[in-house]
């Protein structure tokens, strides 16, 4: 029986997971890296982070990461937030 294991549909490149978090770093540079990080492993508690330390609600914090995905081309849109 053949391995039909396949990669995570919304799985990105090191590369494109850097610069997306380069990216929320600049625009939200009162995050640390562990919270930035939180994007990718838990996104509500990166919502809470978000709006605990830059007073950004979830809803805004969305439409400004779709927009960073965009313009960077580094997206992650497959993932529900």
């Amino acid at each position: 029986m053949p391995n039909t294991v396949q990669p995570m549909a919304n799985a990105q490149s090191p590369e494109n997971t850097a610069k997306l978090h380069a990216k929320i770093k600049e625009t939200w540079n009162k995050l640390g890296d562990n919270d930035i990080k939180l994007y990718d492993e838990n996104r509500d508690q990166f919502f809470s982070k978000l709006k605990e330390k830059q007073n950004v609600s979830r809803e805004d914090a969305q439409k400004k990461i779709q927009e960073i995905e965009k313009s960077c081309g580094c997206g992650s849109s497959t993932k529900a937030a």
